[in-house]
């Protein structure tokens, strides 16, 4: 499994895993409770491996972005939470991305990043950032 396999859905929490296609859309997995839910082609769905971060000089893909997260948490789950307020979130992520553009990338994408990093950390998915690699490699 990839990030390719791992979807945002609007107006639905957390990450979901692509587990099966069906002729009007697909069925996904919440990756924080289990449960399954039939997606239409009519919601607004990404993958993560498609999203990225804007900088001040380019558009860094999120997975690199959670590599940075994960160095800075020597592979653990972030130090803060994605409840914590707008400043100490934009404190974190000027650590992490020194270069992140403040007027296009928001408190409440801030807030996503770490609250999908800690989901995929929980469930043992952080090491989907490494075989993509291996797989850009080969």
């Amino acid at each position: 499994m990839s990030l390719d396999r791992i979807l945002a859905i609007s107006e639905k929490p957390g990450l979901f895993k692509l587990v099966n296609q069906t002729r009007s859309g697909f069925v996904a997995e919440s990756l924080i409770d289990g449960k399954r839910i039939a997606v239409n082609l009519r919601n607004n769905v990404s993958l993560l491996s498609e999203i990225a971060i804007y900088t001040l000089t380019e558009e860094l893909p999120l997975k690199d972005v959670f590599k940075k997260i994960r160095t800075k948490e020597n592979g653990g789950q972030t130090s803060i939470s994605h409840k914590d307020s707008r400043d100490i979130l934009e404190e974190y992520f000027f650590d992490v991305l020194p270069d992140y553009d403040e007027d296009r990338v928001y408190p409440s994408d801030i807030k996503k990043v770490i609250r999908w990093y800690n989901i995929l950390h929980k469930n043992n998915l952080l090491e989907l950032l490494d075989e993509e690699n291996s797989d850009e490699e080969e």
